[in-house]
C-alpha cells in the first residue's frame, strides 16, 4: 500500500534527524571539549543523510501515489493530513542542495561551541566571525527560494508557516502601545519587595522543588529527564525521550525553577503527541509558536498565579526557610511579578518581555537586508536596549551574547516568542471558558484537567494541523493578540 511504504521512508529519514537530534544534545550537555571536530563531523554527515533520504525521488515517486490513494479521504483524515505536510515540507526540501544542509549543520556547531566560548569571555569578537558565515549561509539558503515578499519571509516560514514578515511587524505594533503604557503605569508605582530573591539559596534545593513542580503538572520522567546547559532548551527525541535543561544563576535563584517550567512546558506537549504520529513528518509541534505557547503558558499563566503559589509557596518555604521563612504568600507573588526591566531576555517580565522579542527581530530583518553588519551588532543592540527598555548592557555576555539562537542558526525563530505568548492568552482564556474550575484546581496543586485538556484540544494532534488552523479549532480565533493584551492588563490591574 502506497501510504505504508511512505510512512517506511519518512520512518527512516525520522531516525536519521533524532540522531542528529541527540548528538546536538550531547555537544550542549555532556560533551568534552575536545569532541567539537567529531561531532561537527557527525552531525553534518547525518543531517546531509536525512536530508538526501527526505529529497530523494524514492520518497517523491512515493508521495505522488500516497497523494492519488489519499484523494477520495476525510481531508482530516490522519493519512490526507500526513501527505499534505509531507508535500509542503517536501517541496522544500528539494529547493535545497545536500551539501549545503552538510555546510549548515557543520557550521552551526563550531559555532555554538564558539559561541559558548565567547559568553564566557564576554568577547563578541570571538564569535562574530562564524555569525557572519552563518548570515551568509541564512542569504544562500533564501535564494533556493522563489523571491517572496520579503526575504525573511522564507526564514519566517520554516518555524510559523503561512506567517509572512509584514503579519509579525502588524503583531508587534498591535502589542507595542499598550504595553508600554502597562511599563510606564507601573513604573510610577512603587516597586515590590524582592530584595530575598537575591538571597543565596542551594541551587539542589531549588532544582528538587522545581522538579516536584514539574512532576506535578504531568512531566513524565520514564519518557524524559533534565540535565544543566549554557543556555536552557528542550530537546525530543520522538515523544518517548523528551530532554530539557536549565542552568543556575547565581543571584537569581528562581531562573532555575521557571526555567524548568518553562522548558517542561515544551516537553510536555512533545510527549503528548499521539502514538500514531510517531516516526512520521507529523510528530512534533505544530510550529514554533505553538510550542512556545505550551511554555509560556505552564511558566507565566500557571507558574506566576495566585492560586499556585497559594498552593506551593509553603512547600518552597519549608526548603528555604532562611530565605523565605518572613515571607508571606502575597509578598513572593508581588516580587516574581514585578516589573522591571532587565537585560536577560529569559529573566525577563511577562510586561516588559515582548520588547526583548522586537530588538532581536528588528536585528535579524538588518542582517538578513544587508543594511546592519555582523561588526556593527553590538552597538545596534546596545542602541536598541537603550531605547526600548532603558538599559545599556556593560558587556557583551549580558548583551548580544545572551541567546545562542543565532550560534544555531535559529533566524526567523525569535518572533514565535512573541507568537506563543500571544495563543498562550488564547488557550487560557479558552480553558477558563470551558472549565470553570481551572483556578480551584490549582490553587489544590491539581494540574490534571489542564494537561488533558491540553492533550485532547492541543498536544496529540502533532503537526495534523496548520498553526493559525490548530488555534482557531480549539479557540474559535486566529491568531489574536486581545487576549493577550487583556491578561497583562487584568494582571497588572490596569483599568
Amino acid at each position: 500500500m502506497s501510504i505504508n511504504k511512505l510512512r517506511a521512508l519518512i520512518g527512516d529519514v525520522m531516525d536519521l534527524r533524532h540522531a542528529a537530534d541527540l548528538i546536538e544534545w550531547d555537544e550542549r550537555v555532556c560533551m568534552p571539549p575536545g569532541g567539537l571536530a567529531v561531532h561537527g563531523e557527525m552531525s553534518a554527515a547525518l543531517r546531509r543523510l536525512a536530508h538526501e533520504k527526505f529529497a530523494s525521488t524514492q520518497v517523491g515517486d512515493a508521495l505522488d501515489a500516497a497523494t492519488q490513494s489519499v484523494a477520495g479521504d476525510d481531508p482530516d483524515s490522519t493519512n490526507a493530513r500526513m501527505v499534505s505536510v509531507l508535500a509542503r515540507d517536501y517541496a522544500r526540501a528539494t529547493r535545497v542542495p545536500a551539501d549545503f544542509v552538510a555546510e549548515h549543520a557543520a557550521a552551526v556547531s563550531a559555532a555554538q561551541h564558539t559561541w559558548a566560548e565567547a559568553r564566557a569571555k564576554s568577547d563578541f569578537a570571538r564569535f562574530a566571525p562564524h555569525l557572519e558565515k552563518i548570515v551568509e549561509l541564512k542569504r544562500r539558503y533564501v535564494a533556493f527560494f522563489p523571491p517572496a515578499d520579503h526575504p525573511y519571509d522564507v526564514l519566517l516560514d520554516e518555524y510559523e508557516p503561512g506567517m509572512k514578515t509584514a503579519d509579525v511587524r502588524r503583531l508587534f505594533e498591535s502589542l507595542r502601545t499598550r504595553q508600554v503604557a502597562i511599563i510606564e503605569a507601573l513604573a510610577e508605582r512603587p516597586a515590590p519587595s524582592a530584595t530575598f530573591l537575591g538571597a543565596t539559596y542551594v541551587e539542589n534545593d531549588i532544582r528538587r522543588f522545581a522538579e516536584d513542580v514539574v512532576t506535578a503538572f504531568g512531566f513524565d520522567w520514564t519518557r524524559g529527564r533534565q540535565d544543566k546547559s549554557v543556555h536552557p532548551f528542550a530537546t525530543g527525541i520522538g515523544a518517548s525521550d523528551v530532554r530539557i535543561t536549565t542552568r543556575w544563576v547565581e543571584g537569581q535563584p528562581l531562573a532555575l525553577l521557571f526555567g524548568t517550567m518553562h522548558e517542561a512546558g515544551h516537553a510536555m506537549y512533545e510527549q503528548g503527541v499521539a502514538g500514531e504520529h510517531q516516526r512520521t513528518i507529523l510528530e512534533g509541534g505544530a510550529s514554533l509558536g505553538v510550542h512556545e505557547s505550551q511554555s509560556r503558558l505552564w511558566e507565566n499563566m500557571v507558574g506566576r498565579s495566585r492560586p499556585f503559589w497559594n498552593h506551593f509557596f509553603p512547600k518552597l518555604q519549608a526548603v528555604s526557610s532562611a530565605q523565605l521563612g518572613a515571607v508571606s504568600a502575597a509578598t513572593f507573588y508581588d516580587a516574581i511579578n514585578r516589573v522591571q526591566p532587565t537585560l536577560i531576555r529569559v529573566e525577563a517580565d511577562e510586561a516588559t518581555y515582548n520588547l526583548h522579542i522586537m530588538l532581536r527581530v528588528e536585528l535579524e530583518l538588518a542582517l538578513i537586508e544587508g543594511s546592519l553588519r555582523v561588526a556593527e551588532l553590538p552597538d545596534a543592540w546596545n542602541t536598541r536596549m537603550k531605547k526600548y527598555l532603558g538599559l545599556t548592557p556593560p558587556d557583551d555576555a549580558s548583551g548580544v551574547l545572551q541567546d545562542i539562537h543565532w550560534a544555531a542558526g535559529l533566524f526567523g525563530y525569535f518572533a514565535t516568542y512573541t507568537i506563543g505568548n500571544v495563543i498562550a492568552a488564547q488557550l487560557w482564556s479558552r480553558f477558563g471558558e470551558v472549565h470553570a474550575g481551572r483556578d480551584s484546581d490549582i490553587a489544590r496543586g491539581d494540574f490534571s484537567a489542564l494537561l488533558a485538556w491540553l492533550r485532547a484540544e492541543l498536544h496529540q494532534h502533532g503537526r495534523k494541523f496548520q498553526p493559525q488552523e490548530l488555534v482557531e479549532r480549539i479557540t474559535g480565533s486566529p491568531v489574536d493578540p486581545e487576549p493577550y493584551l487583556r491578561y497583562l492588563e487584568t494582571k497588572y490591574a490596569m483599568h
